[in-house]
Order: structure tokens, then sequence, then C-alpha cells
């Protein structure tokens, strides 16, 4: 059975990934806009000294949510069963409830340090949603996955809309629905817009969203970042997605580029006031 978390880390409201890079100003501030934190257990899991320190002092405030970089769902390679069971020790630490990962590749006989996309086939659902339950009964936790940005096409034998729904239903997971990740695809690909996106999503699978910002490469080409501040659109697709699956708990990610804590914050609490504004919309529910 999937663990219950105690009250303190149930997940909700808005939150902001947390990085080395400006945990010191986090500490220090301890800003009480944040509603919870997130971080890549891999870049923690064997982590000592004064980080984990820092790390621990931090989650010791706030409710953590964990979100994977390098699973590699859609990867050749067996799933790292020893790695899966340092995340189960890592998640229990912390009492963590949230571990999402990205549905894409990032490894072959070694770490790609990127995140691949999976042919599009009915072939790769089966293949990816195997490998999903057999992380969830490791954990003993559900997984959440995420929409992944993408820029080159691979076997499109279904639509991505269609291979998303069908990896959720097949490994019975939620979705984290990244709304950047939605209007960069949007953009590069013309497949779809984004309130036709939002539309085909399962609103019962959806469990938390990211917002981040991206850099435009061309009129046509923009790549996500998460290395400058969200824009507009992005905000607007957040706030429709509000206004369908309701105030999901949402996370402002920013990788690098750091701005002056005070400026990601202001972002945070925009997040919140879109949730405000439509709290009571879709089904509203909190992830636990």
């Amino acid at each position: 059975m999937p663990k219950q978390p105690d009250t303190h880390n149930i997940v909700s409201g808005a939150g902001l990934g947390l990085r080395r890079g400006f945990i010191d100003s986090f500490l220090q501030a301890k800003p009480t806009e944040v509603d919870f934190i997130e971080v890549a257990p891999e870049n923690w899991i064997a982590m000592g000294g004064s980080f984990r320190e820092k790390f621990e002092a931090v989650a010791a405030d706030y409710p953590v949510s964990a979100h994977g970089l390098s699973l590699s769902l859609g990867g050749i390679t067996p799933i790292d069963v020893d790695f899966v069971k340092d995340v189960k020790e890592f998640l229990d630490r912390f009492n963590i409830p949230i571990y999402s990962e990205h549905l894409s590749a990032c490894s072959d006989d070694g770490h790609l340090y990127d995140l691949m996309p999976i042919p599009f086939t009915e072939e790769a659902v089966r293949y990816v949603a195997a490998r999903i339950r057999q992380v969830q009964d490791i954990l003993e936790r559900p997984m959440v996955i995420e929409n992944v940005s993408f820029y080159a096409m691979q076997t499109n034998e279904l639509s991505e809309i269609e291979f998303l729904n069908a990896v959720l239903a097949e490994a019975d997971c939620g979705l984290l629905l990244d709304v950047n990740n939605i209007y960069v695809n949007a953009t590069n690909h013309k497949a779809y817009t984004p309130e036709q996106f939002l539309a085909a999503m399962p609103k019962e699978r959806v469990k938390m969203m990211h917002v981040a910002g991206h850099y435009r490469e061309a009129e046509d080409l923009i790549v996500d970042t998460h290395g400058a501040a969200v824009v507009a659109p992005v905000w607007g697709i957040l706030e429709d997605a509000y206004q369908k699956f309701g105030a999901v708990p949402t996370l402002l990610e920013r990788d690098f580029n750091f701005p002056p804590l005070s400026e990601m914050v202001a972002e945070v609490e925009y997040v919140r006031k879109l949730q405000q504004k439509n709290a009571g919309q879709g089904h509203g529910q909190k992830t636990a």
C-alpha cells in the first residue's frame, strides 16, 4: 500500500524548486509565500556536508516533493533498481509524498544529459507503462509523470496527446502537467493548441503542475530552458488549466540565471493569486 504522509508534508498551494545556487538566501529569508519546495533526489541522495545540513533545515520547515531527472522511463536499458531503492530511502527519510519523473529517455550505456522523446507507438506505451509500474512497486507510491518538451518528432503512430493518455491509463499513474512544455510544443510543432491539449487531459490524473520560463530561439522555435521569467502566454495557459482542473499544487522551476530571490518569490505569489482567483474550479483537489 502507498505510504501516507503526515500533515506536515502534504503538498498544496504554490511552490519553488530548491537549487543550491540560492539555498543560502532561501534559508535566510524563509519566504512564507512559498508553500512547498521540490528537489531532484539524485542531486541530494549522496549529498553530505554543509549542503545536506542546509537542505535538512529547509525540509524541516517546508513540505517537499521530488522530481527525478535520470530514471529514463523510455530508455532501452533496464530500470536501475538500486537507484530506485535509494530514491525510496530518500523519500522515506524526508517523508516525501510525491515522486514525479519525465516521460522521456535520458540514458543508454551512460547518461545523455538531456531528455529525449519516446516514439509515439502502441508498443512504447506498453513498454513505458510496465517500467512505471515496476518503479511504483519498489517505491510503494504512485508515480506522477510529466509531459515533456521535444524538438524532433519520433515515430508518430500516435499523437503526443494520444500517447500521453495511453501511458497514463496503462500505468495507472498521475500526471504532472507542465504548462510551459505545452506552450513550447504547441509553438514548435503546431500539432495542437494549448486549449486543445488541456481539453484532452483526464482531470482525475492531474496531480501537480509546473510553470517555467524559456528561450525564444526564433519566431517558430522555443527552447525549454527554465532560465528566464514566465511569459504572459504561459501564465494564460496556467489559468486555463486551473479553470479546468482546479487549484492543483503548482511549482515554479528556475534552474540557472537566478534573479534575486524576491523576483522568484513574486512569481510564486502570482501562481497563488491565480489559484485563489480560480478556487472552486475543476476538482480543486489537494495532492497527498
